[in-house]
């Protein structure tokens, strides 16, 4: 398999892992070091690195928010593995419901993730989670 290939696979199985709520198969994909970014107006945004912070992160965004991910694409582009789809569910605190675009960018080393950076359009988020 070649080496793109194979990392988009690592991602699709974080993926699968995430949707089955398969702790210690996430934690076999993503490295001890890795490094988590998103936007940091959302409540769970921000920098958070290794295990913990992948553990930090998770519930931060479930405090705020119950969704699901749909994937339209996932490719490999400029040694990275980009996922493009959407983010759909309800505002936890508002009951609000949101369906937004969002891009995730994943860095594969080794066959373990070393970096993600997840973009959704903040400013629909934001209103669903009745911020400015």
């Amino acid at each position: 398999m070649d080496p793109q290939r194979a990392d988009v696979a690592v991602v699709e199985a974080v993926y699968a892992a995430m949707a089955a709520g398969d702790t210690a198969r996430l934690f076999a994909l993503v490295d001890e070091a890795c490094v988590i970014t998103q936007d940091d107006r959302l409540p769970w945004g921000g920098r958070y690195v290794g295990h913990e912070g992948l553990v930090r992160f998770g519930l931060r965004l479930r405090e705020a928010i119950q969704s699901r991910v749909t994937t339209d694409a996932v490719f490999g582009a400029d040694g990275d593995v980009i996922q493009v789809g959407r983010t759909a569910g309800t505002a936890v605190a508002t009951g609000t419901p949101f369906d937004v675009a969002e891009v995730h960018r994943w860095t594969v080393h080794d066959g373990r993730v070393v970096a993600a950076h997840f973009s959704i359009d903040t400013p629909a988020m934001l209103a669903a989670l009745g911020e400015r």
